[in-house]
């Protein structure tokens, strides 16, 4: 059974995405206004998948706190081991990317990323196609097309995006895994 977080990405999450590529469909037309359109949202279709990917990153690490802390039974010690947990979290302020899901899934006592790799070897090729959408992610925002920092590329197209988003998908549920099952060895119950 997947966790919470990784049911509302899959629903939710899925939902607001697919909007965009309802709007992509939509735009008709062959000239040079087309090509216009469908790149800004194309832009808006990388910004939103980085932003619900972090949203389930973010959803994923509460939902493990609130488990780990269950395995504590005096309230107190629950209440500061979830502040440790959760205080000054990367993915409240920062993008999902891998040194940022790293540090703050860490915090559990685990290598994050090598558990994950271990999960599922393809996962390392995916961790720096995460780390290309963050960077696409950051020009977008701050409007800084610079192809030194985007691979040569200054346009984005379609298919790069519904990559990335094939790539998330899967980190979803290769992370959802690795900390279900991390979680279990603490206290021997299924955190979902």
């Amino acid at each position: 059974m997947p966790s919470d977080s990784l049911q509302a990405w899959r629903t939710t999450g899925q939902s607001a995405l697919e909007e965009l590529e309802a709007a992509h469909r939509s735009v008709g037309g062959a000239g040079p206004g087309r090509r216009y359109a469908t790149q800004q949202i194309n832009h808006a279709y990388a910004v939103l998948l980085s932003s619900q990917f972090q949203g389930f990153c973010r959803d994923l690490h509460t939902e493990c706190a609130d488990h780990f802390v269950q395995s504590v039974s005096i309230g107190p010690l629950q209440t500061a081991l979830q502040n440790v947990l959760v205080r000054d979290r990367k993915l409240d302020r920062g993008n999902p990317n891998p040194g940022n899901i790293g540090s703050d899934f860490n915090r559990f006592g685990l290598i994050f990323w090598d558990e994950v790799t271990i999960a599922d070897s393809r996962n390392q090729d995916r961790q720096s196609e995460l780390e290309d959408l963050n960077v696409w992610r950051n020009a977008i925002a701050h409007q800084d097309f610079d192809p030194t920092k985007l691979g040569g590329a200054t346009f984005l197209r379609l298919q790069q995006v519904r990559d990335w988003r094939s790539v998330c998908n899967q980190l979803a549920a290769s992370f959802d895994a690795v900390m279900r099952s991390h979680l279990l060895s603490f206290n021997g119950l299924a955190p979902w």
